[in-house]
């Protein structure tokens, strides 16, 4: 945590989407890479996060970083399909990634899509792509999903 800045705990459920959106993506770690979330249905999640300040030593976008823009954008699309089944609160327990392609500068956009959404699971694909379009990752996350 950053000296003299106060991040609150949202109970989704309780507060709606909005938060969501004016919290850049929920979440102390996402307010850090930079991500904001854009659009936000249980059935399309899509966000954005910056090259630059999530770079490995060779300036390109770094791998963990892909993946915290992904596991961002799936687990509040399972959010969102938790509160649709009685269990508003996704936890993550798989995420794997491809890396297609280098990314070097601008904005990346992901897009999770459900593969599964079901009772005490929901899976949603992401697809990261650069500013040409091009896709630099592919990720698949899974969630828990849990009662208040």
């Amino acid at each position: 945590m950053r000296a003299g800045v106060t991040y609150a705990v949202v109970d989704i459920a309780e507060d709606g989407t909005q938060h969501l959106f004016t919290s850049n993506g929920g979440g102390a770690l996402a307010e850090r890479m930079g991500i904001a979330i854009t659009e936000a249905t249980a059935e399309r999640v899509v966000g954005t996060m910056p090259v630059e300040g999530n770079t490995q030593p060779y300036g390109l976008l770094h791998g963990g970083a892909s993946c915290v823009l992904a596991e961002t954008l799936g687990s509040v699309g399972a959010v969102l399909h938790g509160q649709t089944v009685d269990r508003p609160f996704a936890v993550g327990v798989d995420i794997n990634a491809t890396h297609h392609k280098a990314a070097r500068s601008g904005l990346v956009t992901g897009v999770a899509v459900p593969v599964h959404r079901g009772r005490a699971v929901a899976t949603y694909e992401v697809i990261l792509t650069d500013e040409a379009g091009e896709r630099v990752c592919t990720a698949r996350i899974t969630c828990l999903l849990r009662g208040a």
